[in-house]
This record gives C-alpha cells, sequence and structure tokens, in this order.
C-alpha cells in the first residue's frame, strides 16, 4: 500500500512538473535576454490560443497552469481569491477567472455510486432520475429526481476517485511548500504552509456531504420563523458522504428583473431584503453563506428568497462581529484611530511598526469615500482598497472576513443591476449601531469581565511555573538571549511602561481590597458617610478608579492593548 501510495504521488508528481514546465516556469528565462537562446521549435511548443506561453505574465501563466493541473488546483485558486491578505492582487485576479468546465460522468457511474452509499436500489429510492445532469463542477454533478411520494429534489452525487486526486495532490503541494518555502515568500506569497493547511480543511468538508446537509438544518432553524425566506430542506435520510438529495426549488434568478416584474414583484424591495437578510447572517448569526452569486439565490413566484448550496460556509466570532462593525461605524464617524484599533482587534497577528503612517492611510480613504454620492460609491472597491492596506501591513485577520467583503461586493453588484441606489455601506451602518449597543450591553460586560477574570486566574497561575523555569535555566548558565544593540532601546522602554503599569495596578488593587475590607468592618473602620459607607472605603474607591483612568488613559494612547 505505501509503495503504491508513493507511485501514485511519484506519477502525479511528474505530470504536476511536465504541466508547470510547460508553462515557462522558468522564471529567469522569461524575463531576462536568455529567452533569445531558446529555440524557435521550443518556443512553439509552447502555445496556448496561438500565442506563445511566455508572452503571458506570470500570473496569467499560473492561472492557466491551475485550469490544466485538474479539480484540486482550480478549487484551491478559488478559495484563494478570498485571501489577499496572502496572495498579490495580481493573481488574486486571475484566479477569480478560473472555470471548473469539467464534463459530466456517466449514468452507470452515477447510478453505481448511489446504489453503493445508501444501500439501496436506484428505482428504491427515485420515482423519477433524470439522467443528463443539470449541473456539473470539479467536487461532483447535479441531478433533478422525484421522490415516491413525488417530492421534486435535486441530487448531488461526488465524482469517482476525487477523493483520492484531492488528497493525492495536497501531499504533493505540501512537499512542495515545505522545500520551496523561501521561493514563495520572495514572490509575496506569505505563510504558504498555512494556506495549503487551510485549503485541506476547506477540502475535506467539501468533500463531505454530510457537512452541507448540517449546514442546512443550522440555517433552516435559524429562520425557522421567517417567511420572507426560506432555505431548501436536505433529506437526511437518502443522503451520505457522497450523496446529497435536496429539495428542489421552482423561481428564477434574482436578476430576472422580466420574470419578477411578470409576478408582480418588486425587484428594489428584494434587493434590500436579500441584503438585509445576509447582514443578519454575519452580524446576528455569525454564520453565513460563502458564495452568494445570482445562481444561489432565488426568488420564488410569491416574493420568497431562497438561498442554496451551503457546502461552504462562514463563521465570525462574537469578538471579531464586533471588531469587524467598528471598522464600518469608526468609518462612519470619520475616525481613522477608532478604525486603526478595530482592524488590531480584528487582527491574529499583525506586522504593523508604525501605528501613525496606519491611521494617515485610513484617513485617506475616510476621505476618499465620504465625498461619494450613492451611484459613485462602491463596497467592491472599498473591499478592494482594505483588502490592499491588509496585505500591505501585513494584518492577519481570520479568513472570513474576506468572504464577507467579497460577498458584501457581490450582493451590492446583484443589487444595483434592479436597483441603481442599491448602498451597501449604509445597509451595514444599523447593524454596526446594534452590535456597538450589543458589545457594551450589561450582559455582554458580565461576560467580557469574567473571561478577563478567567484568562487573569490562568496566568497567575502559569507565572510561578513559568518563572522557576526561567530561573532555574539562568542558574544552569542555559538561558540565552540574542539581542542586536538596535533592540535595547524598545525593551528597556518597554519595560519601563510596563512596571509602571504594574505599580499602578496594584495600588489599584490594594485600594479596592482596603475599601473592601473597611466595608465589612463597617463601624470598626472610622467615620461613616450619610449613606452608611465609612469614609475609607469611599476613598479607597475613588483612589482606584482615579489610578484605573490612568491606566486606561495610558494603553489608549500608545494605541497597544
Amino acid at each position: 500500500m505505501l509503495f503504491t501510495n508513493t507511485f501514485n504521488n511519484l506519477k502525479r508528481a511528474q505530470e504536476i512538473v511536465a504541466i508547470l514546465g510547460k508553462y515557462g516556469f522558468e522564471d529567469v528565462i522569461a524575463n531576462t535576454s536568455l529567452i533569445n537562446l531558446v529555440p524557435k521549435k521550443r518556443k512553439a511548443s509552447w502555445q496556448r490560443k496561438e500565442r506563445p506561453i511566455l508572452e503571458y505574465s506570470r500570473w496569467e501563466r499560473i492561472r492557466m497552469a491551475f485550469e490544466e493541473l485538474g479539480p484540486t488546483f482550480v478549487k484551491g485558486a478559488q478559495v484563494l481569491s478570498n485571501r489577499p491578505d496572502i496572495l498579490p492582487q495580481e493573481l488574486l485576479d486571475e484566479f477569480e477567472k478560473l472555470q471548473s468546465n469539467v464534463p459530466p460522468f456517466d449514468i452507470a457511474t452515477v447510478r453505481e455510486i448511489i446504489e453503493e452509499e445508501t444501500g439501496q436500489k436506484l428505482e428504491s429510492i427515485f420515482a423519477y432520475f433524470k439522467e443528463e445532469p443539470i449541473g456539473s463542477a470539479s467536487i461532483g454533478q447535479v441531478h433533478f429526481a422525484r421522490l415516491k411520494d413525488g417530492t421534486e429534489v435535486v441530487v448531488k452525487v461526488q465524482r469517482p476517485r476525487v477523493q483520492f486526486v484531492v488528497e493525492t495532490d495536497i501531499a504533493i503541494m505540501k512537499e512542495v511548500v515545505k522545500r520551496g518555502a523561501k521561493f514563495f515568500e520572495q514572490n509575496g506569497i506569505s505563510n504558504p504552509m498555512d494556506v495549503i493547511l487551510a485549503f485541506e480543511k476547506s477540502m475535506q468538508k467539501e468533500l463531505d456531504y454530510t457537512t452541507e446537509a448540517r449546514n442546512i438544518d443550522q440555517f433552516r432553524n435559524f429562520y425557522k420563523d421567517r417567511t420572507d425566506f426560506y432555505v431548501p430542506r436536505a433529506y437526511k435520510e437518502f443522503s451520505t458522504r457522497k450523496v446529497l438529495v435536496l429539495e428542489f426549488v421552482k423561481g428564477c434568478k434574482v436578476t430576472d428583473v422580466t420574470q419578477l416584474k411578470a409576478w408582480g414583484l418588486d425587484p428594489e424591495k428584494l434587493a434590500v431584503d436579500g441584503m438585509n437578510i445576509y447582514l443578519t447572517q454575519i452580524f446576528e448569526f455569525g454564520f453565513f453563506h460563502a458564495d452568494p452569486h445570482p445562481g444561489n439565490i432565488i426568488i420564488r413566484e410569491d416574493g420568497t428568497i431562497c438561498l442554496i448550496d451551503f457546502g461552504m460556509v462562514g463563521k465570525l466570532m462574537k469578538r471579531d462581529k464586533f471588531a469587524f462593525a467598528g471598522v464600518f461605524i469608526a468609518m462612519a464617524q470619520q475616525n481613522p484611530r477608532s478604525m486603526a484599533i478595530n482592524l488590531q482587534k480584528l487582527a491574529i497577528e499583525d506586522e504593523i511598526e508604525d501605528i501613525n503612517a496606519l491611521e494617515q492611510d485610513l484617513y485617506e480613504i475616510i476621505q476618499e469615500y465620504s465625498v461619494l454620492d450613492v451611484a459613485d460609491s462602491s463596497m467592491a472597491e472599498l473591499a478592494q482598497t482594505l483588502q490592499n492596506l491588509i496585505y500591505r501591513y501585513k494584518i492577519r485577520v481570520p479568513g472570513g472576513i474576506f468572504i464577507i467583503l467579497r460577498a458584501l461586493a457581490i450582493l451590492e453588484g446583484i443589487g444595483k443591476t434592479v436597483y441603481p441606489q442599491m448602498n451597501a455601506f449604509e445597509a451595514v451602518k444599523p447593524f454596526g449601531t446594534k452590535l456597538v449597543l450589543e458589545q457594551y450591553s450589561s450582559a455582554n460586560l458580565q461576560e467580557e469581565m469574567l473571561n478577563r477574570f478567567i484568562n487573569l486566574t490562568a496566568f497567575l497561575d502559569k507565572v510561578p511555573v513559568d518563572l522557576k523555569d526561567i530561573l532555574s535555566k539562568v542558574k544552569r548558565g542555559k538561558l540565552h538571549l540574542e539581542l542586536s544593540p538596535a533592540d535595547w532601546e524598545p525593551i528597556v522602554r518597554n519595560i519601563g511602561i510596563f512596571t509602571n503599569r504594574l505599580a499602578l495596578s496594584l495600588l489599584i488593587g490594594f485600594s479596592l481590597a482596603l475599601s473592601g475590607l473597611a466595608m465589612i468592618g463597617g463601624d470598626h473602620a472610622g467615620p461613616l458617610t450619610d449613606s452608611g459607607l465609612p469614609y475609607i472605603s469611599v476613598f479607597g474607591l475613588i483612589f482606584a478608579g482615579l489610578l484605573s483612568f490612568i491606566v486606561f488613559f495610558s494603553i489608549i494612547r500608545s494605541g497597544r492593548y
């Protein structure tokens, strides 16, 4: 088995190398006078659409190579097209052009997969099954059918051996990235192994249709009381990892304005309602459809909005929702400082060395978009600008953020085809305001204080152990620090700041403890105020409050949390 896998990997690796060579990834040759040394016959063999391959840009050649490398690479490129924090914009633009264009597989194979997966004959499940697929993609294809009770459904069937191909390709990708990490970084692709691991996780979910069925159930539960929005059900009794049976939705695309008006529906209202439904997914549930293109938004004759294809969804944690909303609120308030702070809160990690430079760039974005009217404003342009800034400052944010920005741009584009005055930025504002109110509600503040107390307790429990370990290494002469002279100044400055804040924090804690003890002591703590509190307690609380304000103000001024 090991020998077989190694042989298959080697064979596939040879195919990959051949295709990469075909597309001229001898960059030194392609971009220097050495190209003149390549024989004309060799150049002629590198043809694509009647042009020598080396006349295309590097980014175009990468896209063409991915197309020919097959489903795994096409899907990977489509996933990566949502990650402007990792890839250069030129490559993202090319990846967005990718099409799967995978031919369908035959009905005999479809029947074999369904019967093997379900353990039942095709005829025992379906009264009718259309042999020609109504859609074909890199992972699977879709057929129209009717259940025995007459219910119309669509059946997604996974391609044969696609999981094996994906696993083989990902294993090769990992090996290539491991051996060529420096090359990728030099070409503007940061954290390449993280990219592969994230893609692997995404593909594992998409190759398991039961994941999509669970996503559908969760969305149906969220919107069970809505009459203007509907999520078609998944028939789990007939579904497996490789077969998914879904309720068929009759209707038209959201962009089919002629049909919508023929049904007596208001396209403008549908555009606004659709945007609000999507924003509800993001800002209320933190669980949203990852690909709301026109083909996935169906309008029924009665005006009900339906979403289909839940193979990929995005998720946002509560703190990320607050920070993301904070970016838009700060922009509306024309507050670049607050925008910068919320971007840092959103970041998993960043390399922002000059916060003032970031604020200046954000100020320019605010000034540019604050003077635009609805006709000129564009969520797509705003998203592009923010993505470029995130890439430039190497701010690593949750992948869901880019999916949201892309989705908002798509939805605004859809909306403007039927409602030219559609403004996604204005639609986001009320949700942002609502989230700010939720963030500072008493319930959320209590939860936040509890979390901070738990984190502080865990930190204090760990400090003695870590300190003992450090002292032990010092005692044995095994603690080594590597610092250049230029490193000392910021370290000394930060140590001074930390020491001052620590001293103030200890004084705050001492004052609060003294006040608490005085309250418990009652009359024994000395004279009482009219409200029955000891003067020493009141003094301690005021003193602690003043010190807390000083610490808080110093943290805000530094811009570092």
